[in-house]
């Protein structure tokens, strides 16, 4: 007799979703610091110019500089949400912080060190679109909090909560070109890809053309967020806020690795009694 397909709990299914994000996360993680490491190494090597003799596939200092830059930020942002959750009794949600990261993967590695900004059409304006859309959420979640808290009293409209989101999503987006353009001065990098992969700069409009297309983006993913919300909030119908929502950690409440041992162990006991059953129900069946 064959075995019949057993049923996930509630339990596991949110064990098996744990393991899930925490798989993503360790990737990526230990996609960037190799990364780090490994750029580290090729600047080191690298010859400070290179000169019409240099065969093609040997690359200046410079070159390398963004992608060990945007590598150590990378790691940065992406170890952030844990700490805060520790030392602010902050939970992010799955739904919140798995994006980011692959967000983080996409823009950083994908992008700078495998060079898909370069080689993949508009690479560029989708990760500003989705940006705009994670940053859009948040927004919603921070006004969400806000008004559940007790310290402040808030009766804000869709519309002003919609309009916030808009402001927030691209007023961000607007302090990441600030960033771009600054840091491009100081180190001599290319972030807003005013020049080619080889370092041959663009002239007039086409120099802008990078940084508009990324704030037009931020502006039409922020919008269609916000338009998005505010028809939610009308129909009362705000699950996904909720889902992705910050949240302060109740009294008592276990963390993310003590649920995920508790729950390893849980889900072990419970097949084993499963096997044991079916084991006993085919010998008398038999």
């Amino acid at each position: 007799m064959g075995k019949k397909k057993r049923l996930l709990t509630t339990e596991e299914q949110m064990l098996k979703k744990k393991k899930t994000e925490r798989f993503i996360f360790r990737f990526v993680n230990f996609t960037m610091w190799s990364s780090v490491v490994i750029i580290g190494i090729l600047i080191f090597l690298a010859p400070s110019e290179v000169t019409g003799s240099t065969p093609p596939n040997v690359h200046p200092k410079t070159y390398y500089t963004l992608m060990f830059v945007e590598s150590i930020l990378g790691i940065l942002c992406m170890n952030l949400p844990r700490k805060v959750e520790r030392t602010m009794n902050v939970v992010f949600p799955s739904k919140m912080l798995i994006p980011f990261v692959i967000f983080l993967y996409c823009s950083i590695f994908l992008g700078e060190v495998r060079s898909f900004y370069y080689n993949v059409p508009h690479w560029d304006t989708f990760l500003h679109f989705f940006s705009a859309g994670m940053l859009g959420s948040l927004a919603f979640s921070l006004i969400s909090i806000l008004n559940k808290s007790k310290r402040f009293v808030f009766d804000l409209t869709p519309g002003f909560i919609a309009l916030f989101a808009f402001s927030f999503a691209v007023t961000c987006g607007a302090i990441w070109e600030i960033y771009e353009f600054t840091f491009d001065g100081l180190l001599g990098l290319n972030m807003q890809k005013f020049m080619t992969e080889d370092g041959i700069q663009f002239i007039g409009r086409n120099a802008l053309m990078d940084t508009m297309q990324d704030i037009i983006t931020d502006v039409v993913g922020a919008g269609i967020v916000s338009l998005f919300g505010y028809w939610s909030m009308h129909k009362h119908t705000t699950k996904w806020v909720e889902e992705r929502q910050l949240r302060m950690k109740e009294p008592g409440e276990k963390s993310d690795l003590e649920f995920y041992e508790e729950g390893k162990a849980t889900a072990k006991i419970a097949s084993k009694l499963e096997e044991t059953i079916n084991v006993k129900m085919d010998k008398n069946e038999a």
